[in-house]
């Protein structure tokens, strides 16, 4: 299963969806992912992928991690998983 995959299926179980239903232009906020969801995706993505977001949760507008869209979740991701990997 591929990372963009990985997180579809933990985006869209925390918005209670299909992961079909999800689409890379989708924002957290269209599938009805308010602050308390988001900071759960987050945990439940560095659990999945064993690594460390560096996402403020009091502080959204403050943090390097771009959360705009489910596109730019994966992309930040991808390069996490791959500094990682390094």
């Amino acid at each position: 299963m591929s990372v963009k995959d990985r997180v579809i299926a933990i985006v869209a179980e925390q918005a209670v969806l299909e992961p079909s239903d999800v689409t890379m232009e989708s924002t957290l906020e269209d599938l009805g992912i308010d602050s308390l969801g988001l900071v759960e995706s987050i945990f439940a993505i560095e659990e999945e992928f064993d690594i460390s977001i560096p996402f403020n949760a009091n502080e959204p507008e403050n943090s390097e991690f771009d959360i705009s869209s489910v596109a730019t979740i994966i992309a930040g991701i991808e390069k996490l998983v791959d500094s990682a990997a390094a």
